[in-house]
């Protein structure tokens, strides 16, 4: 259960954070050589033009390199420690390989410190080992999901996050995703088994301004209380909300699909479920 706080001061009064049952830390330092300085972007692309809004400041961070392709195979590696990253909302696991290389992966839920991981195509299908979904018992819980073969994990790799292959045939696999979408994936690209740890961080409560402050988030300002050469919601008599919901560029939100129509649905077997408005 996430931690409630006593309101001995304003700043705790709503404030819940999340308890790292999984957190054990094994080396006091991270390794130099999985670590480097992360310059912040606030948001702004290379023109240096706000593309993002709402970003800025922060803590300093720095970036842990995370081992998405786990492309070592057949060599099992030891978990020496389950960390914190400040740069994703999962926590990391450092992999100490047989021949002494060292890697970063995502940590799934329930791994701790002594679990041996491999990446290969035969047995144990344990927590954390790597495997091609043409190999993977149909029903596994998976999670860090190649999107092409050898590219690396780009899919369910936030906390908490879960998918599950259901189905294979003619070169693919059928993945159900957390959003509810089924979708084809082909069977050679990778998956981990297990879900992604820290599953309570979706329960946290902020409890306030500083705390987003220090996270990078800049205030959000309402479009209704703007004027109306900055955003469409602005202006009018009093509390005005007659314009329907858009952003400051004048696109629907709410319910307006904004999927681009170059991308291909061959591969979408059943689209996520929609929210009604």
């Amino acid at each position: 259960m996430p931690k409630k706080f006593r309101p001995t001061t304003p700043g705790q009064r709503k404030l819940v954070l999340p308890v790292l049952l999984e957190l054990m830390p094994g080396e006091k330092k991270s390794p130099k050589s999985l670590r480097q300085g992360k310059r912040r972007g606030n948001g702004r692309n290379h023109s240096g033009h706000i593309t993002c809004r709402h970003k800025g400041g922060g803590h300093k961070k720095l970036f842990r390199t995370i081992d998405f392709k786990r492309d070592k195979e057949n060599i099992p590696a030891k978990v020496t420690s389950v960390e914190y990253d400040p740069n994703r909302s999962a926590l990391i696991a450092l992999l100490v390989y047989g021949d002494g290389e060292k890697r970063y992966i995502v940590a799934p839920q329930g791994i701790k410190v002594g679990s041996m991981v491999q990446t290969s195509d035969d047995p144990p299908f344990r927590i954390g080992c790597c495997m091609r979904l043409k190999f993977m018992p149909l029903g596994s819980v998976i999670h860090n999901i190649e999107m092409k073969p050898g590219c690396g994990a780009q899919l369910v790799r936030s906390a908490g996050l879960s998918a599950q292959l259901l189905a294979r045939s003619g070169g693919y696999a059928t993945v159900r995703m957390p959003s509810g979408e089924v979708r084809m994936i082909h069977e050679n690209c990778r998956a981990t088994f297990g879900a992604v740890s820290n599953a309570e961080h979706n329960l946290r409560v902020i409890g306030k301004a500083g705390r987003s402050r220090w996270m990078g988030i800049r205030p959000t300002v309402r479009g209704v209380a703007m004027n109306p050469v900055d955003h469409p919601h602005g202006g009018g008599e009093g509390r005005g909300k007659g314009n329907h919901p858009q952003t400051p560029w004048a696109q629907f939100t709410k319910g307006f699909r904004t999927r681009a129509k170059r991308k291909t649905k061959k591969w979408i077997v059943k689209a996520r479920k929609r929210e009604r408005n």
